[in-house]
């Protein structure tokens, strides 16, 4: 099995590339890691500019030479490309399964409305990076190669549907092209690094946009990394998510094991089995 692996949004290292390399080769033999030199690109706060970030993702995906595209790292810049990523998207694209999550939730999105390979939320070689994040590359690998389910969500359900990204993610999604259909689906939500006021506004806005698509429900994820506000809140993470969800006729479920952190499960996009 061949994967390659791209950046849509901001830079790796090659020092953590060859990690993951060497990780791979002693847990996966059976798999060779293709790091595209665009990974390394760096302008700015971005992997290259939009045009290169664009040029290696549609080169890699329309590839019949390799089964599956690992997006390398979130941070911000997937939005800018997706669009135009998706309509150049050849028929190679749709037999490859597309893995990552935070900011690559957009190409995600984007691939999945189009019906086009199989988006999988999941951890990413920046995950290296983190502690027991050896574990969390291995989970990845160990769902493009086999499939195996002990990396699976533990709420996923053979025959349901399921999507997943972070919140802030998500906000901005809605409402725009790269939006799917998320009717009868369980929607996964997780977040990082946000004040609860920020994620409160966030949560109202995706759930005045999703009030009415028909959920199957909503589950919440970690939120880490609160930063403390000037005054306490006066909610969690998880009131805020049962308030809301209460308001917009959506069933909140409970607790799903994704976020940034090196437990995040993969969630495929739609369903299994």
């Amino acid at each position: 099995m061949r994967i390659a692996i791209c950046a849509p949004s901001t830079p790796f290292t090659r020092e953590d590339a060859v990690r993951v390399t060497a990780l791979a080769a002693e847990s996966h033999p059976e798999v060779e890691l293709v790091f595209d030199d665009q990974c390394f690109f760096e302008q700015g706060h971005f992997a290259g500019n939009d045009a290169q970030r664009l040029e290696a993702f549609v080169r890699l995906a329309n590839d019949p030479a390799f089964d599956a595209i690992w997006f390398v790292r979130g941070g911000y810049g997937a939005c800018r490309i997706a669009e135009d990523a998706v309509k150049q998207l050849k028929a190679p694209a749709r037999a490859k399964s597309y893995l990552g999550y935070s900011d690559q939730g957009n190409l995600l999105a984007a691939l999945y409305k189009a019906g086009i390979g199989w988006p999988v939320h999941g951890p990413m070689p920046t995950d290296i990076r983190r502690e027991g994040g050896e574990e969390a590359v291995k989970r990845s690998l160990d769902w493009l190669v086999k499939g195996d389910s002990k990396s699976l969500e533990s709420n996923i359900i053979a025959g349901h549907k399921y999507a997943a990204f972070n919140l802030l993610t998500l906000a901005m999604l809605v409402g725009t092209p790269l939006m799917p259909d998320l009717r009868g689906h369980v929607l996964m939500i997780e977040e990082v690094s946000e004040y609860l006021y920020a994620f409160d506004r966030a949560f109202f806005h995706v759930g005045e946009h999703l009030k009415g698509v028909g959920l199957a429900g909503l589950r919440l994820g970690r939120v880490s990394d609160v930063p403390e506000n000037d005054r306490p809140f006066g909610e969690t993470a998880e009131e805020i998510a049962q308030r809301w969800c209460k308001r917009f006729g959506i069933s909140y479920l409970g607790e799903a094991d994704i976020g940034h952190d090196s437990a995040n499960k993969v969630v495929p996009f739609g369903a299994i089995g």
